[in-house]
């Protein structure tokens, strides 16, 4: 009986989910970019409530002269994050990131660093064999304009993500899994952004490894489309994501153990 309510929630969401991705490529075929991004994350366990998380990236673009993904260093960027269990279901979170976005006249971008600070929310169905959630992300950034002077823009950002292990029923060290993700994002008009209240639809699809139950691997596939005030944009991206658990601390009990065994011979 439990999965009568799976089925009947996927037959809803499938629908405006298949919507919003013919939306996304039939709308907007002004301008197409490929581009590649990059992260690593590194994140560490502080007790049974409580994480923090570290990211670092960067991202590349092709131009219109040229098709190479790597033709422009269009980003670089770090972040951290602070993370509250509240409950099995519910992942609070705040952040504070620094994102340093690089003058590329040729994809119509403007040297703009910004401070971005996050509030988000994440609500998980557990469900055997896969696991399906939704995330809310409000953001403030504070970004310099064309005039040399800073705005502050408000973006709203809803996502639904579905994972789902493909060797296993649980995701752990030497697992394969799939994962696609649909998210919506809204914005406030402002001269650094352009004055459209719809920013953009982002559409992943990839799949992720794990090494262990600490490193993992994620590759997806990204599909951008972003409304704009001169020309509508559609991205392509191939992202490429490392993640550690307590990595530093496994370290570190590593070197002690073996510490500790030359001390017994």
């Amino acid at each position: 009986m439990s999965s009568q309510p799976n089925h009947f929630l996927l037959k809803k969401i499938s629908p405006i989910l298949i919507t919003i991705i013919f939306a996304s490529i039939g709308y907007g075929q002004t301008i197409h970019y490929n581009q590649f991004w990059g992260e690593v994350q590194f994140n560490r366990t502080i007790n049974e409530k409580w994480s923090a998380e570290l990211n670092i990236g960067t991202s590349y673009s092709s131009t219109k002269s040229s098709p190479n993904i790597f033709e422009q260093n269009t980003q670089r960027f770090f972040r951290g994050w602070g993370h509250y269990y509240l409950s099995p279901r519910w992942k609070l979170s705040t952040s504070i990131g620094y994102f340093d976005n690089k003058d590329v006249p040729e994809i119509g971008q403007f040297a703009s660093p910004e401070w971005r600070y996050a509030l988000q929310g994440i609500y998980y169905f557990h469900k055997a064999g896969y696991t399906l959630s939704t995330r809310m992300r409000a953001e403030l950034r504070h970004m310099k304009n064309e005039d040399d002077t800073h705005e502050n823009v408000i973006r709203y950002r809803q996502q639904i993500k579905y994972i789902q292990p493909v060797n296993s029923k649980i995701l752990r060290s030497g697992v394969i899994y799939v994962l696609a993700s649909d998210e919506l994002f809204f914005k406030s008009g402002t001269k650094v952004t352009g004055l459209s209240f719809f920013d953009r639809n982002r559409l992943n699809i990839g799949a992720g490894y794990l090494f262990t139950d600490d490193i993992q691997v994620e590759l997806v596939y990204a599909n951008d489309f972003l409304p704009r005030d001169n020309a509508d944009q559609i991205v392509n991206a191939a992202s490429l994501t490392l993640k550690f658990n307590n990595l530093f601390k496994n370290i570190h009990k590593k070197l002690l153990d073996k510490a500790e065994a030359l001390n017994e011979d």
